[in-house]
């Protein structure tokens, strides 16, 4: 038996930059889980197929994806790993939609990427980089979401980013919800702080970065991008998933 195939399900986007860092972040979590581990490839049998699907603006879907995957002669069961930092619409209602409109006999989902601790350090790497010290304002900025279990996700998010900092921040959207970024950053100032930052909580280079940089901030930490940590993160999320997968088809 295969080992479960991997599908790594994001936003789709017309930033060339965030097209090329989905692929380089399946190719990077294709490598890691290339690697020998007690619990890994062997027990799974073998090293996974990674692939790639959108659930919006590009192709090739989630359901294409899949049903590719079950068409094959030796059918080949499913983890489908959700690369949101929120858990919203595309999570869902998309995602599921997408599994049964293709079909497929065996996909197992795992939660959203974020929110999750490592992604908090990462941000916080990201700040310092960007400038950031002890005592500065920090605006979290994320895309946004008309889901309240998403805007919770954010919040939970948020909370994590100021454990680490050991400060207080405030959280912003950039282009659905309030406040916005522009607006929180201009308030920060308005009540007395020398230096603001911007914390993205973003995945990639794009048009919602780029407005990061036009909010009137000091300094824009750079996105989530493909990191060591968010590459073990989605691999342990998929060999949680397809152990459990791999059990149910054994019984």
């Amino acid at each position: 038996m295969s080992a479960p195939a991997l599908v790594l399900v994001a936003h789709g986007t017309r930033s060339t930059k965030g097209v090329q860092m989905i692929a380089s972040l399946a190719e990077a979590v294709a490598r890691e889980l290339d690697r020998p581990a007690l619990d890994g490839p062997d027990e799974l049998g073998g090293v996974p197929r990674v692939r790639t699907a959108f659930v919006d603006v590009l192709g090739p879907s989630p359901s294409e994806v899949l049903r590719d995957l079950a068409d094959r002669a030796d059918s080949v069961p499913a983890v489908v790993v959700p690369a949101f930092l929120a858990s919203g619409y595309h999570v869902y209602q998309d995602v599921p939609r997408e599994i049964t409109e293709s079909a497929h006999p065996s996909v197992a989902v795992t939660p959203a990427m974020g929110p999750d601790p490592a992604l908090a350090r990462i941000m916080q790497l990201r700040l310092r980089a960007a400038g950031w010290r002890r005592g500065d304002a920090v605006v979290f900025a994320a895309a946004g979401s008309s889901d309240a279990r998403a805007r919770q996700d954010v919040r939970r998010a948020a909370g994590m980013l100021a454990e680490h900092l050991g400060s207080p921040i405030r959280i912003a959207y950039v282009a659905t919800g309030a406040p916005r970024v522009p607006e929180v950053v201009a308030e920060l100032r308005e009540s007395g702080a020398e230096r603001v930052f911007i914390a993205s909580y973003l995945l990639a280079h794009g048009l919602f970065h780029q407005r990061l940089h036009e909010a009137g901030a000091d300094g824009v930490a750079a996105p989530i991008g493909v990191h060591p940590a968010v590459v073990r993160l989605i691999a342990e999320r998929y060999r949680v998933a397809a152990r459990e997968l791999v059990q149910t088809r054994v019984r």
